[in-house]
């Protein structure tokens, strides 16, 4: 693992999180501001008849907040990041009201010359107040050393 400069490099093991709580406010407006007019994340009559009982969250929106972790974490130092490729298992839905806990954990560092930086592989998931897991996810970014 290279560590040129960096005042806190990244390093395997390490694991950041954060929680949030879903509120149906909070799920209509980012659904609106993407563009995405899906009546289960803005209609509580349609929502509740559904098979989900009430409104749910985006997909997008939990993959958004999970993302934002990764590049607040890696950058609140200073040290700038830039994402390289995502994956997302979306696997149950959540819904208004849920707590939730995204957590991503350093995988392998792997030292890149010729992007003066460390390819950083993470793992990521995303679980409710009750343990269900909701999403999973691989991440590569590049943490880039100082100049």
């Amino acid at each position: 693992m290279s560590t040129a400069g960096l005042a806190a490099p990244a390093r395997v093991g390490e694991r950041f999180s954060r929680t949030v709580k879903l509120t149906a406010e909070g799920i209509h407006e980012f659904a609106q501001a993407a563009g995405d007019m899906n009546p289960l994340h803005h209609d509580a009559m349609f929502a509740e008849a559904s098979r989900f009982g009430g409104i749910i969250a985006s997909g997008t929106h939990y993959v958004a907040l999970i993302m934002g972790l990764v590049a607040t974490h890696f950058t609140a130092q200073g040290e700038a990041a830039a994402g390289l490729e995502f994956s997302f298992q979306l696997k149950k839905p959540v819904r208004a009201g849920d707590t939730i806990t995204l957590t991503w954990e350093v995988m392998e560092v792997t030292p890149k010359a010729s992007l003066k930086g460390d390819i950083l592989t993470l793992n990521g998931r995303i679980t409710t107040q009750t343990g269900a897991e909701v999403l999973t996810c691989v991440g590569k970014i590049v943490l880039f050393y100082p100049s």
